[in-house]
């Protein structure tokens, strides 16, 4: 547990570790170059003898005021995913009593904010009852971006159930179906010093959570930031981001925002350490793990 303030930030995780070879999540790039840096990014971040990058599948869980937040849903279970044959059709993950460990039951989550809706982002927004998927958390509001929500619309009437695993069907559709969604945009006030801000290139709709406490800040970044190598390579974009010049845009303005301040930066994916910091140095930006 992360204390920030009069808030508590907690991690639940779906899946860790989730490994990537480079070539796979940053197409054409070589763990060789990252060799200079390997005291801080190995082992949590980096398997430099196997060549992957070392994701977590992980939801955040903020407490304030009275109201608790979940941030992404992760993966899922009893989804059909062939593609991913370690996501597909998944049972007793766990996630459900790793939130319980945490003193929660889903009917105790006031919000659920969807950064952006890729698969495994979305995939605990539902669970499979009786034939049918229904919303897990059924007493939260589901903030989902407008502009994020109409992209991924657009491109299922399109082409239907081509796009992200069919997460649209069983994990985004059911929750709008049941009323329990809010549509937000760029700057939408929580309330409570949280704010959301947009984070575009990794998907046309990113937001970003920010939880404002003074003059500090934390910012839930999501996959503006898959991973701490992009702090020493930024112009390193992931596979699965939709404007890659744009994703490296919006990284470099959050890395000069949040270089040197103390603020915090919580990417989705980040393994083993709750937060980072951001520093400058003479050849350009230094994470800072935070424990």
């Amino acid at each position: 547990m992360l204390n920030f303030g009069t808030a508590t930030i907690d991690t639940i995780s779906d899946l860790d570790r989730f490994a990537l070879p480079i070539d796979l999540l940053f197409p054409g790039r070589k763990i060789e170059t990252l060799e200079p840096h390997r005291a801080d990014l190995a082992p949590y971040h980096v398997d430099f003898d196997a060549g992957e990058i070392l994701l977590g599948v992980h939801s955040h869980l903020v407490r304030i005021g009275g109201r608790t937040i979940l941030i992404d849903t992760c993966v899922g279970e009893h989804k059909p995913r062939p593609r991913r044959p370690d996501w597909d059709q998944r049972a007793s993950s766990g996630y459900l009593e790793r939130l319980a460990r945490a003193g929660l039951r889903p009917e105790d989550i006031d919000i659920v904010m969807c950064t952006h809706l890729h698969t495994d982002h979305v995939g605990w927004n539902t669970q499979l009852v009786d034939g049918r998927w229904v919303p897990t958390f059924p007493n939260a509001r589901y903030l989902i971006g407008r502009a994020e929500f109409d992209h991924w619309q657009a491109r299922e009437l399109a082409s239907p159930g081509v796009h992200n695993h069919g997460c649209f069907n069983d994990s985004v559709m059911p929750v709008i179906e049941a009323g329990l969604a809010d549509f937000v945009e760029d700057g939408f006030d929580i309330g409570g010093g949280l704010s959301l801000t947009a984070l575009p290139g990794h998907t046309p709709g990113q937001l970003g959570l920010c939880l404002c406490h003074g003059t500090q800040q934390a910012l839930f970044c999501a996959d503006a930031v898959h991973s701490p190598v992009q702090v020493y390579q930024p112009e390193w974009t992931s596979r699965f981001c939709s404007d890659p010049a744009m994703a490296v845009e919006t990284r470099l303005k959050l890395f000069d925002r949040f270089a040197e301040t103390g603020n915090l930066l919580i990417p989705a994916h980040l393994r083993y350490f709750p937060a980072m910091r951001i520093e400058a140095s003479d050849s350009g930006f230094v994470p800072g793990f935070v424990t």
